[in-house]
């Protein structure tokens, strides 16, 4: 992973780039991603960032998987690592 993260999930682009396919169903797999987003919306609330500037959002791929995506302006996506490197580093306290 170079750190862009681009590629490693793939090819997200799917149902958002108007490329649909007959016969996939779409809508399931975004209700299931839609699932995941609001339950880590409510996590990055409990760790106090706002929508307006860090949030989940769910989509879909080009064979109706789902996929969440995480947008957010740059300085919570950075304050996000740093909780996740405490985290993983045995830190414990996320704050």
């Amino acid at each position: 992973m170079n750190g862009s993260g681009e590629g490693w999930l793939g090819d997200t682009s799917g149902a958002e780039s108007g490329l649909w396919v007959r016969g996939v169903d779409y809508m399931a797999g975004w209700r299931v991603a839609r699932e995941a987003a609001d339950q880590l919306n409510f996590a990055l609330l409990l760790a106090e960032f706002e929508p307006s500037e860090l949030r989940a959002v769910a989509a879909t791929n080009d064979d109706g998987r789902g996929v969440v995506r995480l947008v957010g302006l740059p300085g919570a996506a950075v304050r996000l690592a740093g909780l996740l490197e405490r985290l993983a580093d045995g830190d414990g306290d996320a704050r």
